[in-house]
């Protein structure tokens, strides 16, 4: 089992930056965000390995950094440039299998942080 905790979320102007942050009880092989907007099915915004290699959704690339502590077990997502779509709630996902990329099931969830843009 792995649990997940995401904090960071809330509310921005449009052009403002947040950084989410998702806390592990453990290390796994795959970690990334996903995001729910009203009415809309969850997308997945970004994934990271355990060797550091990353894959992002083309709406937050250039914008959105995925990155890891591993001494804190610690997930971190950097959002730059947020724009109103970016509003959703975020999740946090954990996978023990590759490849790691947003489009493949993952196994542990976090309970989501709110992002809210605002233009």
């Amino acid at each position: 089992q792995v649990q997940l905790m995401e904090s960071g979320g809330g509310s921005v102007q449009a052009g403002g930056s947040l950084r989410l942050s998702c806390a592990a009880s453990r290390s796994n092989y795959c970690m990334g965000w996903f995001r729910q907007a009203p009415g809309k099915e969850r997308e997945g915004v970004a994934a990271l390995d355990m060797y550091r290699r990353t894959n992002y959704a083309d709406s937050v690339k250039g914008r959105f950094t995925i990155s890891k502590d591993n001494d804190k077990n610690t997930l971190y997502l950097q959002m730059n440039s947020l724009k109103p779509e970016d509003t959703g709630m975020y999740f946090c996902a954990s996978d023990g299998r590759g490849p790691c990329s947003t489009n493949q099931t993952y196994d542990y969830w976090g309970q989501g942080t709110q992002v809210i843009v605002s233009s």
